[in-house]
């Protein structure tokens, strides 16, 4: 029998080439005057500040810009926001860019609108109100963030990663649109997209996805396979840009209603200790963490495989759902990722430190396939390494 289940996600989706034009339009619909607009410095100076700026102006809006954003955010810099913010007396966020930019940018409107610190509301409900409105608007076809209830940050302090969850984190608009995301880099371009891809292929095998998840996972898992490579060696094919875009947002839909799994649990540490980004962290990780759940999950390994143009056909369950790790590494050496825990120098002496830290990360490892103790995990980090 079915279990029951729901299904949630940001309030509004705008899907398409031009959509980003419309932002004035949005915030209209959510009686907005003033948006904080957080970005980080680099899309800042690329000239997407003043076209932002221009396109407000234009309808008699103002902004306050916070361009502080850092790749794998601290904590703090919520909270830097959060005063902006209140200083300004600005009615809604606005986070365009990455994931630290739209995390930061959700953090901000919870905090700014509860009047509390970053710290009281990590972990998982821990949010007492509503925030400000929130608009997010992906630059690159990655995280999803646009479409989660969580934001997640460094605490240095700690050497660890945590994330806010909230329902009160998902945005009342998400703005996709795929031109934004013509001129990132191929080197971006792959890890945002095994990224996405980790996502689809973790929330499909999650044993928390349903049949709504699930259909919209695989989906994800077929779009990204189908368009990652020439997204990363054709950048200007907006067609490829558009699906892939498509696919990041699927994952995204996948991950917020079937959570993640083992993978996140372990990249974790890599990011918090040695400050490797999350989606090159995911992408180290996924087929040997894939190669440990196989046999919790073999029939869903063999419909990734599937998804991801396999020919399975004749093939037994346990060898179809093996060409779904071949497939991953074939598709993360296609888009030019070659690191390994040994390229980026983390240190064999750490595997049961970091194996610790991540056995701490308990949600996304409830939701593995397959039971994950201190010595698996560490076994992993040698497979990786």
């Amino acid at each position: 029998m079915q279990k029951i289940f729901t299904f949630t996600g940001a309030k509004k989706i705008a899907f398409g080439v031009g959509s980003f034009d419309n932002l004035p339009d949005y915030l209209g619909e959510l009686k907005a005057k003033h948006p904080l607009v957080v970005i980080d410095p680099a899309l800042a100076a690329s000239g997407l500040n003043e076209r932002i700026r221009d396109l407000l102006g234009r309808s008699g809006l103002k902004m306050t810009l916070f361009d502080k954003v850092e790749p794998e955010p601290p904590i703090e810099l919520a909270d830097a926001g959060a005063k902006m913010a209140l200083k300004a007396k600005c009615d809604a966020v606005i986070g365009i860019g990455g994931g630290s930019a739209m995390d930061v940018a959700k953090a901000i409107a919870v905090i700014a609108a509860n009047k509390g610190k970053a710290v009281d509301y990590l972990g998982l409900g821990k949010v007492p109100g509503p925030g400000l409105p929130k608009i997010m608007v992906p630059t690159t076809a990655g995280t999803g963030s646009e479409v989660t209830f969580t934001s997640v940050f460094i605490r240095k302090n700690l050497q660890k990663k945590e994330g806010m969850n909230s329902p009160y984190l998902y945005p009342e608009f998400a703005v996709l649109d795929p031109s934004l995301t013509l001129s990132l880099p191929p080197e971006p371009t792959a890890t945002t997209g095994l990224d996405a891809l980790c996502h689809a292929i973790e929330s499909y095998t999650s044993i928390n996805a349903s049949p709504m998840s699930e259909m919209i996972s695989l989906e994800a898992i077929v779009l990204i396979a189908e368009n990652l490579r020439t997204c990363v060696h054709e950048g200007k094919n907006l067609e490829a840009r558009s699906q892939m875009l498509l696919g990041s947002l699927y994952a995204g839909l996948g991950l917020a209603n079937a959570g993640v799994t083992a993978v996140h649990s372990l990249s974790y540490p890599l990011g918090g200790r040695y400050g490797v980004p999350h989606g090159l962290a995911n992408t180290l990780l996924l087929p040997h963490v894939m190669a440990y759940n196989l046999p919790g999950a073999l029939e869903k390994f063999a419909d990734i495989a599937e998804a991801m143009g396999e020919v399975t056909e004749g093939l037994s369950v346990r060898d179809a759902a093996e060409l779904a790790v071949e497939a991953v590494e074939n598709l993360i050496e296609d888009c030019g990722v070659y690191d390994t825990l040994e390229d980026l120098e983390i240190p064999e002496d750490d595997f049961e430190e970091l194996a610790k830290i991540a056995m701490t990360v308990a949600r996304p490892l409830e939701n593995n396939p397959r039971k994950v103790t201190l010595e698996d995990a560490v076994d992993i980090y040698r497979t990786a390494y």
